[in-house]
């Protein structure tokens, strides 16, 4: 901003003077903007201080431009209609040639399913737009929304009300083993809490999902931060990983030699949410990048 608006130059003035300076007549233009006369001629007095001359002289009944007003319309007219029009127009949004990046917070869990199949949909429809995936998880998610997502898929506790959630998937949690070196037949309880297990844990130690929920502690051989290479640490081992279905299914789909069997106990689902930024309702790419995920969403409960 520059030296200007410190002299109290309000561009709304300028619109006003436009008017004005078409029509010749303070009342004719009060008409055309809606505003009493009294407010037409106190604009014009407020422009005519920060310009510092007079911009209208009195002819009849009418008023004219002086030559300072003249050259101040010739600058204005090239500029304010354009404002106005780029003020009112409808944002233009053609998924096929937006350059948009999209920048998406997404759990580990979820960019295993949720990612390569956006990726091929965006190839379709908005071969130019590009996606950064940022690792967020339930605790981090708010300030990573806060700091310039568009969106994310995530559990979440509680969030501002600036972020708008909608819930998106619900799933179950499976045990994974190799059956290599695993014999399950049928999993008790009594068994599953003597084997050794594998976890993800955000908060690097040895709780996971089941300590949380059941208070019980298992036999825990390892702790790591994501499921990205969950499937490389069971494959070969005789560990258990207690993971959601949805993660499972993705493993198995480069490691199908793995197996799952059903928990001995019961678990509430995990249920992953869509959220989003207030800020991003209307606009179109956020808008688009949406719909999308909640579709494959949608495909992919129905499996």
């Amino acid at each position: 901003m520059n030296h200007s608006y410190g002299r109290d130059l309000d561009l709304n003035l300028l619109r006003v003077f436009a008017v004005v300076a078409e029509v010749g007549s303070v009342t004719e233009a009060a008409k055309r903007l809606y505003l009493t006369q009294p407010a037409v001629s106190a604009a014009l007095r407020r422009l005519t201080t920060a310009v510092g001359a007079p911009l209208f002289v009195r002819s009849g009944r009418g008023l004219v431009l002086t030559s300072r007003g003249e050259r101040l319309r010739a600058g204005v007219q090239p500029h304010l209609q354009p404002l106005i029009d780029a003020a009112l127009a409808a944002p233009l949004f053609d998924p096929s040639t937006s350059e948009r990046t999209l920048r998406l917070g997404l759990s580990d869990s979820t960019e295993l399913w949720l990612l390569p199949r956006l990726l091929q949909v965006l190839a379709v429809e908005a071969p130019r737009m590009r996606v950064v995936a940022i690792p967020v998880q339930f605790r981090t998610v708010g300030a990573a929304l806060a700091a310039g997502l568009d969106a994310a898929v995530t559990v979440a506790d509680e969030l501002p009300t600036a972020i708008r959630r909608e819930r998106l998937i619900s799933g179950g949690f499976t045990c994974l083993f190799d059956p290599r070196h695993v014999r399950l037949r049928k999993l008790s309880e009594r068994e599953y809490f003597a084997r050794e297990h594998i976890i993800v844990s955000y908060n690097g130690d040895l709780r996971g999902v089941v300590e949380d929920y059941l208070g019980k502690a298992r036999n825990i051989r390892c702790s790591v931060s994501s499921f990205a290479n969950l499937g490389a640490l069971i494959d070969g081992t005789a560990m258990l990983a207690t993971i959601p279905a949805l993660v499972a299914e993705q493993i198995r789909l480069v490691r199908p030699h793995l197996r799952t069997a059903p928990l001995p106990f019961a678990m509430p689902p995990g249920t992953m949410e869509l959220l989003w930024p207030v800020a991003t309702d209307d606009d179109p790419p956020c808008r688009f990048a949406r719909a999308h995920i909640k579709q494959i969403a949608r495909a992919v409960a129905a499996k």
